[in-house]
């Protein structure tokens, strides 16, 4: 009797422990389990229950959604492509299809995106998006390439944009927009204001042939009205030359790749001097930073542009009495690479913020405030003549946008900022290293 009353005590006591056991399991589960409240009146059988219904009822919402998100990607206007840590293809749209020709076979397995896209700038596009964890973007020009060497069949190349986005995982998104449209109507408008730009060109000089003609005829005291008429006739001249000389950059972009060796620390010193009898007006000097020589394979005659349009502006928004810094510099920039860095940095009051990703914009114009200061200088150096029309304070607003078309032919980038010692506005062209040419 003794016997069975021990083995009945030490039955409770391992059930007990057993029970208590299982309830701390239950427990521990049920504080894994998010946004479960426990639930007093019943017991962790009864809890587990309900957060596993929640679960499930949150798993199913969030699938909802998920396939939602997946049938807009699916019909949206962008295209849209998705790949893994490893480059390989996992899903992409219809428009995505459209766009880069995707032909996948038979293969029901992930593919590796250059063996499906043979894109060199989109795979780069999806390598710095990784690295850098960061949206990027990109633009080039898409030529299709059949991977099936016996169903060749040539397409017309079409303009791309593509911005990537980094996802969990190593995950890389990228949404595509063809920008063929764009690309067509900015073809259409360039091509139709460079027509005007031709057929006002013979009017302007024969009316600045007139004017020149009546300037000795006429009494003392009107001259300084033909001289203002000259003044203007020379301003839109220069609009309508600046106008056909982007028109022949752009339609010869490819014209650029090569070039002679030219001294660029030489070739500042030559510009200053075209500029120079304004920057007197205005007692300005130029300072410059950089090594003596620097050799660089560039169209001479397009960066000496590039280095007046740069050096006319510097010296437009300087006040009277200071200098003009132009710098000259290798460095390797992240990124970008190697670059030969070419610096214009001014005293004047500087670029708005938020007008600095449009400076070099065609017809992009100065701030109020930026454009009276520039006034009010050219009222205290009053002595200019017909022929400094040239260095005119309202300009065209091409010049910048001249440099930066002129710029990119050469593979090269431009920059707007300012300057945090001088407050003044600082202009930045970057030429690519391989450009350089070492001295021998």
């Amino acid at each position: 009797m003794i016997g069975f009353i021990v083995g009945l005590a030490v039955g409770l006591i391992v059930l007990l422990m057993y029970r208590r056991r299982y309830d701390a399991r239950l427990k521990q589960l049920l504080t894994r389990l998010e946004d479960c409240q426990p639930l007093p009146d019943f017991g962790y059988e009864a809890q587990l229950a309900s957060a596993i219904a929640h679960r499930q009822a949150r798993s199913e919402t969030l699938s909802e959604q998920l396939n939602d998100f997946r049938e807009l990607l699916k019909n949206a206007p962008l295209g849209y492509l998705e790949v893994d840590e490893e480059n390989r293809l996992l899903w992409f749209n219809q428009q995505a299809q459209n766009f880069l020709d995707i032909q996948l076979g038979n293969h029901s397995e992930p593919r590796l995106l250059l063996a499906v896209v043979r894109s060199y700038e989109l795979d780069q596009l999806i390598e710095q998006t990784r690295t850098t964890q960061q949206r990027c973007e990109a633009s080039w020009t898409f030529n299709s390439i059949s991977t099936d060497p016996s169903n060749y069949l040539e397409r017309p190349a079409y303009p791309l944009k593509g911005y990537g986005l980094p996802i969990s995982h190593g995950h890389v998104g990228v949404f595509l927009e063809n920008k063929q449209e764009a690309v067509l109507l900015a073809t259409q408008r360039d091509r139709w204001i460079s027509d005007v730009a031709h057929e006002l060109k013979t009017p302007l000089t024969s009316i600045r042939l007139v004017a020149e003609t009546i300037e000795s005829r006429v009494s003392p005291e009107l001259v300084v009205w033909v001289e203002r008429l000259l003044s203007e006739i020379i301003r839109l001249s220069k609009l309508v030359d600046d106008v056909l000389n982007m028109s022949h950059l752009a339609q010869q972009p490819n014209q650029l790749e090569d070039g002679n060796p030219v001294d660029l620390a030489d070739l500042v010193q030559t510009v200053w001097q075209s500029v120079e009898p304004l920057a007197q007006l205005k007692q300005l000097d130029l300072d410059y930073r950089g090594p003596q020589s620097m050799m660089v394979k560039v169209d001479k005659s397009l960066m000496h542009r590039v280095l007046f349009n740069l050096l006319s502006n510097a010296v437009k928004f300087s006040p009277p009495h200071q200098l003009i810094r132009v710098q000259l510099s290798l460095s390797t920039l992240k990124e970008k690479g190697d670059f030969v860095l070419l610096d214009v940095i001014d005293t004047g009051k500087g670029l708005d913020e938020k007008d600095l990703p449009y400076v070099f914009d065609r017809f992009y114009r100065a701030d109020p405030a930026r454009s009276r200061e520039v006034d009010a200088a050219s009222a205290a150096t009053q002595t200019r003549t017909v022929e400094m029309a040239e260095f005119s304070s309202s300009g065209t607003g091409l010049g910048l946008a001249i440099v930066r078309q002129i710029v990119e032919s050469h593979q090269g980038w431009v920059e707007a900022k300012n300057d945090p010692e001088t407050k003044g506005g600082w202009l930045r062209v970057g030429l690519p290293g391989k450009r350089r040419v070492d001295a021998s």
